[in-house]
């Protein structure tokens, strides 16, 4: 009875070990290159800003305006840019995507 309960208590360990401990690591450290890469893109001026939508959107009529309000093009539009952002980076990962 004692060799099964030991057996038992190395699989569980050899599992927690393998991975859960090893998995929380290698996405720990994943989350902070993609933190850190992110912020020295946005200090570098690589990513496009709120300055520079605005100009592109400066010659934009008050009729279109009224309709891109009406649909919250002013919520959505950073929403999706900010999504694709996110999926292409996960996708450049070699681990997840």
């Amino acid at each position: 009875m004692f060799g099964i309960l030991v057996s038992a208590a190395n699989v569980a360990l050899g599992f927690v070990l393998r991975s859960v401990i090893a998995k929380f690591f290698l996405y720990f450290a994943l989350y902070f290159f993609v933190t850190d890469t992110i912020s020295l893109l946005q200090s570098s001026h690589l990513l496009p800003t709120a300055v520079s939508l605005a100009g592109a959107f400066g010659s934009v009529g008050n009729d279109v305006w009224y309709f891109l309000d009406l649909c919250a093009f002013s919520y959505g539009a950073p929403l999706v840019v900010s999504a694709y952002v996110t999926r292409f980076i996960i996708r450049r990962l070699p681990i997840i995507g």
